[in-house]
């Protein structure tokens, strides 16, 4: 099954949007997911010049990558952030992506309660002109204590009722977060999953440790070969963390892409 296979940018977190583009188009990739997210990896941001922009566009269209989704996380349950978002789903328009991820982040009120599913799913259903207008696609990645599983990021996009909205399926977050198996939770959200981060996992569930595709220990044949199964045929984009110390250079991170490229096509994808 054809499928867009690509690279987040956050791989090269710490590293420049030059030094992303240069290692992804160089281990035969030809899709990007940039990264737009405020006080973490701002590879591209609302915030920058517009000639800088343009200076990033010119670069990704000589390296031949396509920028077919952005990561623009912002705590979609702050009104006061989605003026914020706004901008990135704005900004994700004008380099021409179909896709734009967030997390929904912690899903408080005021007073400190935890809101429900209908509020939060309250809270992203006002974004949806803004993703007609844009013609984007908003996936909400299994992210955190409160929305770290498939089954409930399910359960919030199915009230928000709209095809512009699904689930990006973190394989290693689910692990992390959730305590739970990918490839079981994924058969509790599978029809509503749109977009999968393939990320890796070592050492312990609560441990931060999240090495090249393959190099950890999701089971990755078993995850595909469901997905090929019910014929999900949602983009890969690979993103890798490393240990809390981080890579110890940019040798490591463009070692680990072209790790990862190596073991999917060993499992019969074209990149």
């Amino acid at each position: 099954m054809d499928r867009i296979i690509a690279v987040n940018s956050n791989c090269y977190h710490g590293f420049s949007i030059e030094d992303a583009i240069a290692g992804i188009s160089a281990a035969g990739f030809r899709y990007i997911e940039l990264t737009a997210t405020k006080g973490w990896t701002e590879h591209v941001f609302p915030d920058q010049s517009f000639e800088r922009l343009l200076q990033v566009k010119d670069l990704l269209h000589e390296a031949e990558l396509i920028p077919f989704s952005m990561s623009g996380h912002c705590n979609l349950m702050d009104t006061e952030r989605i003026g914020d978002f706004v901008k990135n789903i704005r900004l994700a328009a004008f380099f021409g992506c179909d896709y734009i991820v967030s997390s929904i982040g912690e899903a408080h009120l005021k007073d400190n309660a935890v809101a429900d599913n209908e509020t939060v799913a309250g809270h992203i259903r006002a974004l949806v002109p803004y993703l007609e207008e844009y013609n984007l696609r908003l996936v909400l990645e299994t992210h955190g204590h409160e929305h770290g599983t498939g089954r409930v990021l399910a359960e919030i996009v199915r009230l928000v009722g709209s095809e512009r909205v699904k689930v990006n399926y973190d394989t290693a977050n689910v692990i992390f977060y959730g305590r739970v198996d990918p490839c079981e939770d994924l058969m509790d959200c599978i029809d509503d999953v749109a977009y999968v981060h393939l990320k890796d996992k070592a050492g312990a569930d609560d441990v931060w440790d999240f090495p090249a595709v393959g190099k950890g220990r999701v089971d990755f044949p078993e995850f595909f070969r469901r997905l090929e199964q019910k014929g999900n045929n949602s983009p890969f984009s690979i993103e890798i963390e490393f240990t809390a110390a981080g890579p110890k250079d940019l040798e490591e991170v463009n070692q680990a892409v072209r790790d990862s490229a190596d073991y999917l096509r060993a499992q019969g994808y074209t990149l």
